[in-house]
């Protein structure tokens, strides 16, 4: 795996991967401003992937991000590796760069930015996961080095 140090041109899609939700955001590399985009709420794999599909076919994108979730303290949990697993998915499918980016956090921030929003507490469920997605594409814009290739 190589780090990233560039941003790909066009558009960039962000995922926020779990086991029940995938969160997904959207941004471009001129604005370098992300933005949530939808979740998938489904658990089935094929389901998954071809709502997936879809949005690629309808956004384009030039790049793929996944947030890569881990401790507090860096070290690798058990999503870790499904997440992994999930980004190598994506680009041996859809052939497109796959980039993991620290995810710590991003959920914590999601829910800050509702709460500013004024959805609080089970309203927040059905957004949160494309705001955490949100918050990794921006990390991402903002920091490209940290970005690490598949």
């Amino acid at each position: 795996m190589l780090t990233s140090a560039f941003i790909p041109e066009g558009t960039l899609l962000a995922f926020d991967f779990g086991t029940k939700r995938i969160g997904i955001a959207v941004g471009n590399n001129l604005l370098r401003r992300a933005n949530p985009l939808t979740t998938i709420n489904d658990e089935k794999t094929d389901t998954r992937f071809a709502k997936i599909e879809a949005l690629l076919k309808e956004w384009q994108p030039s790049a793929l991000v996944v947030g890569l979730p881990s401790n507090d303290d860096g070290t690798p949990h058990e999503l870790t590796a499904l997440c992994r697993r999930f980004a190598n998915r994506l680009k041996g499918r859809f052939n497109l760069t796959t980039i993991l980016v620290d995810e710590r956090y991003t959920s914590l921030a999601a829910s800050a930015q509702l709460n500013e929003e004024g959805i609080r507490g089970r309203q927040q469920k059905t957004l949160i996961d494309q705001y955490a997605a949100q918050q990794i594409l921006q990390a991402y814009f903002d920091e490209p080095a940290a970005g690490i290739i598949v």
